[in-house]
């Protein structure tokens, strides 16, 4: 998928609230909602039912959740950090990764944050150790 499409798609997102579990665009969305909407910009209707999920990190019923579903819906990314990666991340020591954004160059990223909504960020050495799995749209 064109890069620059990923990128414009979830630009439309910035100043969405954070809502968990939610995709709409301008009423809220969490970081899988964010992807959620792309995904709907670029291919139309969404590829699989999202069945519901806690907002608490440490759910086991869901461990793995994320990153299986990027392996069976997305392509892996190779190479150099790039716009339109989907990366996603490890948080609060978690071995599994349980926060996704979408890179908008090597040191800049779109993600969905609580009491934040979706905003850009930059890649910092702190985000950056978190990443477990880096992913492309497919064409």
């Amino acid at each position: 998928m064109n890069s620059d499409a990923v990128v414009s798609a979830a630009r439309d997102w910035l100043g969405t609230p954070y809502r968990h579990q939610a995709a709409t665009l301008g009423a809220g969305c969490d970081c899988l909602g964010l992807l959620r909407g792309v995904w709907r910009t670029l291919y139309g209707a969404e590829p699989v039912a999202v069945p519901p999920y806690r907002a608490d990190m440490r759910d086991p019923a869901h461990a793995g959740a994320l990153g299986a579903a990027a392996e069976l819906l997305l392509v892996p990314a190779e190479g150099a950090l790039a716009a339109g990666q989907v990366v996603l991340f490890r948080l609060s020591g978690m071995a599994e990764a349980k926060h996704c954004g979408i890179l908008l160059g090597p040191q800049r990223f779109i993600h969905a944050q609580e009491r934040l909504g979706v905003v850009e960020a930059n890649l910092t050495e702190a985000w950056a150790r978190r990443v477990s799995g880096r992913f492309l749209f497919p064409d």
